[in-house]
């Protein structure tokens, strides 16, 4: 399984991701070993999560939400909630 990630840093900033595994990649964010971004904003949470069986369309989602604004991801993530 794939997975499409919102990762809220401790700046509450939003940052958009893909993996295989969801756990390992905050605990490697958390560590200072992810992204540039989240290094410089002292690591984060995961917010969200979206499944897909195969790579390509767990990518495909990263780059469609990267693209919104934050007030929109904002609101896929409290919705996630309902």
């Amino acid at each position: 399984m794939y997975y499409f990630y919102i990762m809220r840093c401790k700046d509450n900033s939003l940052y958009c991701g893909s993996t295989n595994n969801v756990e390992a990649r905050a605990q490697k964010h958390n560590s200072g070993q992810g992204s540039a971004y989240v290094r410089s904003r002292g690591g984060g949470v995961i917010v969200y999560t979206e499944q897909f069986a195969e790579k390509s369309p767990a990518l495909k989602r990263e780059g469609e939400v990267k693209r919104w604004s934050k007030a929109k991801k904002e609101l896929l993530i409290n919705n996630s909630h309902d």
